[in-house]
């Protein structure tokens, strides 16, 4: 399934990206979510952009914010085997 990226990434305060509107987990962890959890993630973007709409794109997608969220991801993988 084709990611929403729309490579303008920029994280508001509650960590969603204000270019595709997903979570940085869901950013993160998007290569190795099945397919399932990829369609779930595409249902919930339209209402997260509604929701959103007059937020902007002023922060960046940082390094360090990348790897807090796989370490996150990696954590509840661990965690769940």
């Amino acid at each position: 399934m084709q990611s929403p990226c729309v490579a303008r990434c920029g994280l508001n305060e509650d960590d969603y990206c204000m270019g595709c509107y997903r979570h940085i987990d869901e950013i993160v962890g998007w290569g190795s979510a099945s397919e399932d959890q990829k369609a779930q993630i595409w249902t919930k973007l339209e209402q997260r952009k509604a929701d959103m709409i007059d937020g902007e794109n002023s922060a960046i997608l940082s390094r360090a914010k990348w790897l807090e969220a796989e370490a996150r991801i990696a954590d509840a993988d661990n965690s769940s085997t």
